[in-house]
């Protein structure tokens, strides 16, 4: 006989966080004792007063206690298969674009739930997805020698303009595929109190952070990244180290700030994509074991997949994958050493 395994208790303060927060990562639900309604802790209703709020584990219960599910929110749909819906119809249609309306259809969803749900659940919207897998193919076809152009259309791009601005190569197809040569890329090193900081950027956006022992090491790291591109010192950029170090001094962070111009040139898979933005929620002075972030993410056993994209960030600090730990806590798996990891971390919880 299987026994069913009952929910794990909550906390109703850390609950009481995340409904601030919207945080999609919420394992529970939540009812307001005014309106007689029941949400998801990510509902974009209007927050409600404490004293008015329960929470529930499971649907059942809050149904059971007389409460009746949010008609914006929708927590009695079941999300894991309207979910893969969606992405299978994207991954069967990477020729042409593909509509939310068209989505909706799909998922039996009005569009707004399409985009909310995907983006909630991904970590991207639709169109990214889209794009990221396209940025996949191509980029796999360009570093196994393919030509150029058939790289690009086989990838489902319709013309190399499309490419340039979909592919989230932070440089053309063609300067991707020989290791940027022809790129002109500013960069400029800096001492920080973890090692010596080094970014990169291109016309683009940011392309690299990295953290090195000697400032040598360092611009060592973006010259192995882009082996064939122009650099050239811009101690301008001198800002953007500025602005990283103030993501673990006080948690700010460089891609969201309104006041910047620079963009966040995130490559990698739709995978690595997903993981990268889970992990950029996790709050300041806390972490997450790599298979809580699989979990987090809706496939538990990703685990090792989800340490191989910690391993492969290229944007330290802005990404904070020193925020992610082995399951017994220590502190293994950093790309830039166990040793700063440890010295990240503490300045966080300072």
């Amino acid at each position: 006989m299987t026994q069913t395994v009952p929910p794990p208790p909550i906390d109703d303060e850390t609950a009481w966080q995340q409904l601030l927060r919207r945080d999609p990562a919420g394992r529970f639900f939540y009812a307001v004792a005014t309106t007689g309604v029941f949400c998801r802790p990510d509902c974009r209703s209007r927050r409600p007063l404490r004293a008015n709020v329960r929470f529930f584990p499971t649907v059942d219960a809050a149904t059971a206690a007389g409460f009746r599910p949010c008609k914006r929110c929708r927590p009695t749909t079941v999300l894991g298969n309207s979910l893969d819906k969606i992405r299978a119809h994207i991954e069967r249609h990477l020729d042409r674009p593909v509509r939310l309306e068209e989505l909706g259809r799909v998922a039996g969803m009005s569009p707004f739930t399409v985009q909310r749900l995907f983006k909630r659940r991904m970590g991207v919207s639709p169109l990214q997805y889209q794009r990221a897998l396209r940025a996949g193919s191509l980029r796999n076809a360009l570093k196994n020698g393919g030509n150029v152009t058939e790289a690009i259309y086989d990838a489902g791009f319709g013309s190399s303009s499309r490419a340039y601005e979909g592919a989230q190569l932070g440089m053309t197809p063609a300067r991707f595929a020989q290791g940027g040569r022809g790129e002109q890329i500013g960069f400029t090193t800096a001492p920080s109190p973890f090692g010596w900081v080094v970014v990169g950027s291109t016309g683009r956006g940011l392309c690299w952070l990295a953290l090195g022992s000697t400032s040598k090491e360092a611009e060592a790291s973006l010259r192995a990244e882009f082996p064939q591109a122009t650099l050239r010192r811009d101690p301008s950029l001198s800002r953007l180290v500025d602005e990283a170090l103030a993501s673990v001094r006080a948690g700010s962070d460089l891609v969201q700030s309104p006041t910047r111009a620079e963009r966040l040139d995130l490559r990698g898979t739709v995978f690595q994509l997903r993981v990268w933005q889970a992990i950029r929620q996790i709050p300041r002075g806390q972490t997450r074991t790599y298979s809580q972030l699989a979990r987090d993410m809706g496939d538990p056993k990703a685990t090792r997949a989800v340490a191989s994209a910690c391993a492969t960030n290229r944007v330290a600090l802005l990404v904070p994958c020193h925020r992610v730990v082995a399951a017994s806590g220590s502190l293994t798996g950093y790309r830039w050493g166990v040793d700063r990891k440890r010295q990240l971390l503490e300045a966080e919880r300072t």
